[in-house]
């Protein structure tokens, strides 16, 4: 029989390692693979544990570059960072690596979340990228990864996974190059597209190392951070590193379910902890697995068995949520859980909503399960339940406005601080325009944004020859006459004032008379002497 080495390729070629599988096992390269898959014994022949595997799968040619060097001795000084990231990876690796034996791909692909998420499927990143693989939600639309209020299938290891080996076997048909290809998962392909365009121009080569100038940072340290990973778990005994023993056989088995399973209820019947099991089922919230069968469960082998066993004698209630969806235009967090008999404290956690805001039409949300709404959560509702929520609404009063002359829709909405929709359906207008001697009626705030009472008025339109209509505000004859009494008193205040002012200045006129006087008998002597 042929090693997994003799027959694996120095460049990827997924139609060529196929072929060179089907004349080696004389099996269909189309099969689907399982544990008597002659291919399968193949690749893990000679192999007590998943890294081996990974290494004879190596087929993406090294980078040769400075900034290798500079990771390989980055991880080496964290030897602690090193282990734990792959301790953690080690839950993963086996089905990762699988998945991508299947398909025929460079097995480094497997270290790719130590870079992307350090196999941390809850990683978040500031561009809110989740999971193992950082999926941002628009390519996880993409590639069909439902991401709702119930569960994130950029987190799911399965899900995630398969659109993940999608998404870079689709980029390496794009380049032909897996180093590009690996820079574009990074960047983006239109991005990279547009570094390949730069360096055809300059009449670079098109490789990694000659557009890598002008990548952004992130992206030129990517495919470098990659090769000193590959380059430290290739040579570990040289480098010191010990590795955490994986075995060459799956991790975790899927489990079915039939209801909705509160998640502590689901770690205890399988005897884990919370961060093990969620671990292994990080696309579902904190609080409850919903879905019905179609939604299954990851759990070690022997966690599997007591899983079935123990949910088989449980006594209690699986699932103490369920859900409720806003009918109306908008809700209350509030008065929602007052029907439940809860806190909007502990909706709002559930569901994470922002304090001071209500709920829109349509958002599907927990609340805790009642005597008279004890239902599982319908599937269909779980693939398509969303949450929206808009600010709470200050407290308004309606103003009317009458308007002297023509003036524009937009320019009075913008006044009043509220939007041409609002202005329009408060109003029943249709256009954009408002005749003279309309009297509108606004909804403002019951104090502006700098916490100044916001003024009623009447609006009247002052065209420019050159300027668009502009609005301005009159002040209606109560206001107007509150200014002129203010005006007037302040007028009196200078007024006084400026008599005080004079009163004291009589006494600075009197010495500069004197002192005139003075000087004018001097001189007068001196002239007569």
């Amino acid at each position: 029989m042929v090693e997994a080495r003799d027959i694996s390729l120095p460049k990827y070629s997924k139609d060529a390692q196929l072929a060179a599988f089907q004349t080696a096992a004389e099996i269909d390269p189309l099969s689907q693979f399982n544990d008597d898959d002659p291919l399968t014994e193949i690749l893990s022949i000679n192999e007590v544990d998943v890294w081996g595997r990974i290494r004879h799968g190596f087929a993406i040619p090294d980078l040769s570059n400075p900034l290798v060097q500079n990771h390989e001795n980055y991880y080496l000084k964290k030897p602690e960072y090193f282990a734990r990231t792959t301790k953690r990876g080690s839950k993963y690796l086996f089905h990762i690596v699988q998945e991508l034996e299947k398909r025929g791909m460079p097995t480094e692909l497997a270290l790719l979340p130590f870079i992307e998420s350090a196999y941390n499927p809850h990683a978040r990143s500031i561009a809110k990228a989740e999971g193992l693989w950082q999926f941002i939600p628009s390519t996880g639309r993409h590639y069909d990864l439902a991401q709702n209020a119930f569960r994130d299938e950029r987190r799911d290891i399965l899900q995630s996974t398969d659109a993940a080996l999608t998404y870079l076997q689709r980029l390496y048909n794009m380049f032909g190059d897996w180093q590009l290809a690996l820079a574009s998962y990074n960047w983006g392909e239109g991005s990279v597209m547009r570094a390949i365009k730069k360096a055809e121009r300059a009449g670079k080569p098109i490789t990694f190392n000659s557009i890598s100038a002008y990548m952004p940072a992130e992206t030129r340290n990517y495919v470098p951070k990659l090769q000193a990973v590959k380059n430290i778990i290739a040579h570990a005994d040289q480098y010191g590193v010990k590795l955490p023993a994986v075995e060459n056989q799956p991790y975790f088995v899927t489990i079915g379910k039939t209801r909705d399973i509160d998640v502590k209820v689901a770690a205890k019947l399988a005897e884990m902890t919370l961060d093990d099991f969620r671990a292994l089922n990080p696309q579902f919230g904190p609080y409850v697995i919903a879905g019905g069968n179609e939604v299954k469960i990851l759990l070690p082998k022997e966690n599997a068995e007591k899983f079935r066993k123990n949910l088989d004698k449980w006594p209690h209630p699986l699932s103490s949520w369920t859900a409720y969806q806003v009918t109306g235009t908008r809700e209350k967090v509030e008065d929602i859980a007052a029907k439940f008999n809860t806190s909007p404290d502990i909706i709002r956690h559930a569901n994470n909503i922002p304090a001071r805001t209500n709920l829109k039409f349509g958002s599907a949300i927990l609340v805790p399960k009642t005597a008279g709404f004890n239902q599982d959560i319908a599937p269909e509702l779980v693939n398509s339940a969303r949450i929206a929520w808009e600010q709470d609404a200050p407290a308004t009063r309606l103003v009317s406005v009458p308007v002297r002359k023509k003036a524009n829709v937009a320019s009075i909405a913008k006044r009043y601080r509220v939007s041409v929709a609002q202005l329009k359906s408060w109003n029943s207008i249709k256009g954009d325009s408002i005749p003279k001697g309309t009297i509108l009626k606004v909804h403002v705030p019951s104090r502006s944004a700098s916490g100044k009472a916001v003024r009623a008025g009447t609006v009247s339109a002052v065209r420019g020859s050159s300027r668009a209509s502009r609005v301005k505000v009159v002040m209606d004859k109560q206001e107007r006459t509150s200014s002129k009494k203010g005006l007037v008193k302040s007028r009196n205040a200078r007024s006084a004032k400026s008599v005080s002012t004079k009163k004291q200045a009589k006494p600075v006129k009197a010495q500069a008379s004197a002192k005139k006087t003075t000087a004018k008998k001097r001189s007068s002597s001196k002239k007569k002497a």
